[in-house]
């Protein structure tokens, strides 16, 4: 977006990108600009009001061994208006890093490949590219070469248009990155539904994540728990679910109780009728330790 009241001087131009110029008219009464690749004399009898001519398709590389994941996400972006550069292997894809506007990279190509190979490459020669990298795994960690990563499997579509038009909005600065804990977790609480409680837990209680049912019902936004101590906030519950929570982490075993909390709930029980059904399941944190994903479902009996 151009601020106006920074418009230099009549007939001047300035590049914002290298996909886009913008050119003020000359006329002195006139404070539109007009918007293209070419910047030209507008000629007699084009209307000087606001003029915006799309700039050429933003030109995305696409990396990925599998052909069914080229063809399904360059169908999808070509819709979306991006023009689609598909490679399936490193040595493809880096003779095309001159031509393109952002990367997505698939991580793992096989045969011992990786697309941070190709991400380093791209960042040496042409540094104010972004790079989003697609990756199947928390284990690597987030940030560094790439300026963004999308989690395949939790990820959605919609991720990745986000992700793209959200690097066309803006000149490319410090990098964004993905929060990975917040990301996945919060991939997981949508799959599990919005009228489920849920909390992911360390060993000791520490809550990592909730969601934002769990949030609503204590008067607290989500980024307010991280970091907090579910038996610290609920002595109520006592010894016998600290050793709950740590026997699912160290046994990577499922806890099922749907007799709910038994009278040390740490949720509403606004009615006798009321019934937390409680499932509590091992899971690998986004730092690699193990953890626990508590939920709990409200039964109302009759």
């Amino acid at each position: 977006m151009v601020d106006q009241g920074d418009a230099p001087s009549p007939s001047s131009s300035k590049i914002v990108s290298d996909r886009l110029k913008i050119s003020y008219s000359s006329n002195p009464g006139a404070s539109n600009c007009l918007m293209s690749d070419d910047v030209s004399n507008p000629g007699p009898g084009t209307e000087l009001g606001p003029q915006a001519v799309p700039a050429n398709p933003i030109r995305v590389l696409l990396l990925d061994d599998r052909e069914e994941n080229l063809v399904l996400r360059s169908a999808i972006l070509r819709q979306k208006g991006y023009r689609v550069v598909t490679s399936s292997s490193i040595e493809e894809a880096e003779s095309k890093l001159a031509a393109i506007d952002i990367a997505v990279l698939d991580y793992h190509l096989g045969s011992g490949e990786f697309g941070t190979d190709v991400a380093e490459t791209l960042r040496r020669k042409r540094p104010q590219v972004p790079i989003i990298i697609l990756s199947a795994t928390l284990e690597r960690k987030f940030g560094g070469i790439a300026d963004m990563h999308l989690l395949k499997g939790y990820s959605s579509v919609d991720d990745l248009v986000n992700a793209l038009r959200s690097f066309e909005a803006k000149k490319r600065g410090r990098p964004v990155v993905v929060d990975a804990r917040d990301f996945y977790y919060s991939r997981i609480s949508m799959a599990m539904g919005d009228d489920i409680v849920l909390e992911v837990l360390d060993q000791d209680g520490t809550w990592l994540f909730v969601n934002d049912y769990f949030a609503a019902m204590n008067g607290h936004k989500r980024a307010w728990f991280a970091g907090k101590n579910l038996f610290e906030h609920f002595p109520q519950l006592g010894d016998e679910w600290r050793e709950i929570i740590r026997t699912v982490v160290e046994t990577r075993e499922t806890y099922i109780d749907r007799r709910g909390f038994r009278g040390a709930s740490h949720l509403p029980q606004k009615s006798p009728h009321w019934t937390w059904n409680v499932l509590i399941f091992p899971i690998k944190l986004h730092d690699d330790r193990d953890g626990a994903v508590l939920t709990a479902r409200l039964i109302e009996r009759k």
